[in-house]
C-alpha cells in the first residue's frame, strides 16, 4: 500500500515545489491537491463541516499549476486531484492540460473528482447542483475520447463538438487513473460505470466492508473488480488503521498535512513519515 498526502495548496502556505521536494526525500508516494475556484462571498451554502468556512477554501492555487511545480522537481512523486471540482471545468481545456501534466510529468498523474457540495460556486461556472453529477459524467467520458482518439467527437446534453484534433494524449494509457470521492451507493456505482478507482473518506470507513461493497457493486454491473483501486482519502496517522487498511486490499492512503506555516509543515512531515513503512511492509 502506497501512503501519500493531501494538502490545501494556499497561496500562503509552503511552496509545492519544496513540499514536492520534502515529500519525495521522505519517502511519500504521492501528494494530492484539493481545489476551490472561488469562494462566493454570499456564502449562501453552509460548509458540510459545520461552523465558519476554513480560510484555505479562498486561497487555493489552481491544481493543474500548482502540481507542475511539484513534478518539476520531482522523479516519482505520483501527483493528483483530490479533488477536481470537475462540473466547474469545461472538458476540452482541461482534458488539454491533464493531458499536458501528465506527459510532462513522466505518466504521474491521477485525476480525482466529483461534483462538488458549493452550489453558489458551481452556478457561477453555469453548473447545476441537481444535474451536476450528470453533468460531470459528461465532462469524463468527453475527456477520455480527447484523450484516446485521434479525432474525437461527442454529442450529449452538455458537451457537444464534431471530430476534432488535440494533442498532446497523456502518457498514462489509456488515460489518467480517474478516481472519484464520495460515500454513497451512487458513487460505487459511478465508479464502477466510468472511473478507476473509489477516493472515500475515513470517517465510517471499514476497509473490510468497503472492498466487499467495491466488488459487490463490480460484480452487479459486470465490471472486473481487479481493474479497480480504492484510495483512502485524509487517512488517520494511525499506524494500527493503516495496517488494517494494507491488509484489507486498500492501494492508497492519504494523510492530511494540516494548514499551517513552512516549518511546521516540514516538522510535521517527519513526524509522520515513518507511517510510510507501514504501508510497504510485507
Amino acid at each position: 500500500m502506497r501512503v501519500g498526502v493531501f494538502y490545501f495548496p494556499t497561496d500562503y502556505g509552503i511552496d509545492l515545489s519544496e513540499l514536492g521536494r520534502a515529500l519525495e526525500d521522505r519517502g511519500f508516494a504521492s501528494l494530492y491537491v484539493p481545489e476551490h475556484t472561488h469562494i462566493p462571498v454570499s456564502r449562501k451554502t453552509p460548509f458540510p463541516g459545520g461552523g465558519e468556512l476554513p480560510k484555505r477554501y479562498a486561497h487555493t492555487h489552481d491544481p493543474f499549476v500548482g502540481l507542475a511545480f511539484a513534478a518539476a522537481v520531482t522523479k516519482k512523486l505520483i501527483i493528483g486531484t483530490g479533488i477536481c471540482l470537475v462540473p466547474q471545468h469545461e472538458p476540452i481545456v482541461t482534458a488539454k492540460a491533464i493531458a499536458s501534466l501528465d506527459q510532462l510529468s513522466g505518466g504521474r498523474f491521477v485525476f480525482g473528482i466529483g461534483g462538488g457540495w458549493n452550489v453558489d460556486e458551481m452556478e457561477n461556472h453555469g453548473a447545476r447542483y441537481d444535474t451536476r453529477f450528470k453533468m460531470m459524467r459528461e465532462y469524463v467520458l468527453a475527456m477520455k475520447a480527447l484523450w484516446t482518439k485521434e479525432e474525437a467527437s461527442f454529442h450529449g446534453e452538455f458537451v457537444k463538438f464534431d471530430p476534432v484534433w488535440s494533442w498532446p494524449k497523456p502518457a498514462q494509457k489509456p488515460h489518467p487513473p480517474i478516481l472519484l470521492g464520495g460515500e454513497t451507493d451512487y458513487t460505487l456505482r459511478r465508479v464502477v460505470d466510468y472511473c478507476d478507482g473509489w477516493f472515500p473518506r475515513p470517517r465510517g470507513f471499514d476497509p473490510v466492508q468497503g472492498v466487499d461493497r467495491l466488488r459487490r457493486m463490480a460484480d452487479s454491473r459486470k465490471r472486473d473488480f481487479s481493474t479497480l483501486t480504492i484510495n483512502v482519502f485524509g487517512a488517520p496517522n494511525d499506524a494500527k488503521v493503516l495496517e488494517g487498511y494494507r491488509k484489507a486490499g486498500i492501494q492508497d492512503a492519504l494523510l492530511a498535512i494540516p494548514d499551517l506555516g513552512r516549518d511546521e509543515i516540514l516538522r510535521h512531515l517527519d513526524t509522520i513519515a515513518p507511517l510510510v513503512k507501514v504501508g510497504a511492509a510485507a
